[in-house]
């Protein structure tokens, strides 16, 4: 008999092994190649961030510059070179946003000064026929603010331009209003609205009010990009320097006052317990002047955060979104058993907001439900007061809730939707000036513009207007809760739920980039259990349904943004922010309430599907 020899012996276990072998070691090879690589694109990276950096420590740029630059050259460790250094802040077309510092990277005097000279460059080339070109310069509460509105008032001067710069800071709807108050051909607004500490950043406006969009944009960055740092002009011409204050505050509550539907029902109610906080900024004196003006006598302010300081002490960040920022305003409203709690953030554009419940427990309301009830107001009270006219229409922007296109269907009141940002809604306003009326917009990330006097969302006239609300809800016996639990029963449930995925620095902005392709690549054809039934690329401007059909999309611009919609209702939106290192997805879910009690069941489900979506997307 013959002997079988061991099975690790015969002929193919042999193969086998040394195939593995080869494998293995082609696959050590390669993740020792890729080492490799990124050792030497990450020194070349260095170097090339070092050969920048070294211009930074030229006589041009201030001492305290030089030596920070310098230390950051001499450090081993090198991501701080690399962070401040390995691109330029780009002038985006919203203007800068940034964290502060020395560096190409960074929000400083020098990123500004060359935003601003670039910036009046294109002012100067598209009103060279103006004998006297204007502009408004504005800013917020924030570390170095001041600092950058007065370079940028001097680079303007220096360039003929005639500056209308505020005194202290003010909110930026004042800003806006201001640029059309003058009569001005554009303005710059110095904040990083409601980003961490550390941030800071440049709004460009055009003569209209609003934050520029094509082709000025594109034409200003241009501009931008062929300006060097020797061409900047930093010494001001002080007579072309104009300081204003109280003359703009008093003629834009004038324009805040008309925005107010039912004074009569403010009369009954001023005594509504209001409590409001600017978290430390540009709010602090004019919204609760705003609020007095109206009519209300019964405001109280949250006094930690009414000193004005760009450190933040009292929130780790000054965004009314974030429960935490309000944890000082809800305890003053539960100590006095207010009404409401409102709170803006540093620039005063957006406002959040807490009510009680049916049980008296205080919840927020998120800002899709913040729009919600403005534009249900505003419908039904102009209906009820006989002031809605056939030229009437609202704005929202395509990742708010649908809820809103329900109530404007159902009402019979034109509604258009546009991309994200208040430029969108001033461009609506704009296409549409002197032959249709807009009686309000706003958007999910709580900001609301009630009136065309200004063309940037506005805390100031939106707290007024809430406390508006809350009053003729109080006059009927009831709270801003039960008026949303009255909006769902009439046009259904919808709950919203934004997920920010963050990825910092060159490699979160590779990252971002990488997602939003993959996504484009290999779009969803399920969420959560919920069947995708059309997808929507602004990229490409189409509409795709399930069976393939496709559509144009008729928007004024492309942008990055996908959009999915599901059988049941469901509506998924990714864009990259373009202000912020992150990826941002907007969730919508639907369902039906008989009565006020089935909120919380209605929740519970919406979050279960929250779950099953994120699980589906990869985000958990």
């Amino acid at each position: 008999m013959r002997a079988i020899p061991p099975r690790s012996f015969n002929g193919n276990s042999a193969q086998v092994a040394s195939t593995i072998f080869s494998n293995r070691l082609r696959d050590v090879k390669r993740a020792l190649n890729k080492i490799y690589q990124e050792t030497m694109q990450n020194k070349e990276l260095i170097a090339q961030c070092e050969q920048k950096a070294t211009q930074w420590l030229a006589p041009a740029f201030d001492e305290a510059t030089r030596k920070a630059v310098q230390e950051m050259m001499d450090s081993e460790n090198k991501d701080l070179l690399i962070e401040s250094f390995y691109k330029d802040l780009e002038f985006g077309t919203g203007g800068l946003r940034g964290i502060m510092g020395a560096g190409s990277n960074r929000m400083n005097v020098y990123t500004v000064g060359m935003a601003t000279q670039g910036f009046a460059n294109y002012l100067k080339i598209n009103f060279k026929d103006k004998e006297q070109i204007s502009v408004v310069v504005c800013h917020d509460c924030r570390n170095n603010s001041r600092l950058f509105a007065e370079t940028v008032a001097n680079i303007f001067s220096a360039n003929g331009i005639k500056v209308y710069l505020f005194e202290d800071l003010r909110p930026t709807p004042e800003c806006s209003f201001a640029i059309r108050h003058f009569k001005a051909q554009g303005g710059v607004n110095i904040t990083a609205s409601h980003n961490p500490r550390e941030y800071n950043g440049y709004k460009a406006y055009w003569d209209d009010g609003a934050q520029v969009l094509a082709p000025h944009d594109k034409g200003i960055i241009d501009q931008v990009n062929l300006v060097k740092i020797e061409d900047v002009k930093f010494e001001g011409n002080k007579d072309l320097i104009e300081i204003i204050g109280e003359e703009v505050d008093k003629v834009y509550l004038e324009n805040v006052k008309t925005v107010c539907i039912d004074p009569e029902v403010i009369k009954r109610q001023h005594d509504l317990c209001i409590v409001y906080t600017p978290l430390h900024g540009a709010g602090r004196v004019i919204i609760p002047r705003s609020l007095q003006e109206w009519g209300f006598t019964n405001v109280h302010c949250v006094k930690e955060q009414m000193v004005k300081d760009g450190n933040f002490p009292t929130v780790d960040r000054p965004n009314p979104e974030i429960a935490e920022a309000l944890t000082l305003g809800l305890r003053d409203a539960k100590k006095l058993d207010a009404d409401i709690l409102m709170a803006s953030d540093p620039d005063a554009d957006r406002v959040g907001m807490a009510c009680k419940d049916s049980n008296g427990e205080w919840i927020l309301i998120n800002g899709n439900q913040t729009c919600l009830i403005f534009l249900w107001y505003i419908i039904t009270n102009r209906q009820a007061l006989g002031k809605m006219t056939p030229k009437d229409y609202i704005v929202k922007t395509i990742v708010t809730t649908e809820v809103i296109a329900e109530i404007a269907k159902k009402q019979h009141i034109e509604m258009r939707d546009c991309y994200t940002g208040f430029k969108w809604i001033a461009h609506e306003i704009a296409i549409s000036e002197g032959e249709k009326n807009y009686i309000g917009g706003g958007e999910e990330s709580y900001g609301f513009m009630a009136s065309d006097f200004n063309r940037d969302k506005d805390a100031v006239s939106a707290c007024s207007l809430l406390a508006e609300i809350c009053a003729y809800a109080k006059d009927k016996g009831k709270t801003l809760y039960d008026l949303l639990m009255d909006i769902y029963l009439e046009y259904g449930f919808s709950e919203e739920f934004t997920i920010n995925v963050e990825r910092p620095g060159k490699s979160g902005a590779d990252e971002i980039q990488q997602m939003m392709r993959d996504f484009r690549a290999n779009p969803p054809k399920d969420l959560g259990g919920s069947t995708v039934c059309l997808w929507k690329d602004y990229q490409s401007l189409e509409a795709t349904d399930a069976a393939g059909n496709k559509t144009k999309l008729v928007m004024p611009d492309t942008s990055n943004v996908l959009q999915w919609f599901c059988t049941d209702g469901t509506k998924v939106s990714v864009r990259p922010s373009g202000t912020e290192p992150k990826i941002k997805f907007y969730l919508e879910i639907k369902d039906k309430m008989q009565t006020a009690a089935d909120f919380k069941a209605c929740r519970a489900r919406a979050y279960e599907k929250i779950e099953a979506i994120k699980k589906s997307l990869g985000l958990q």
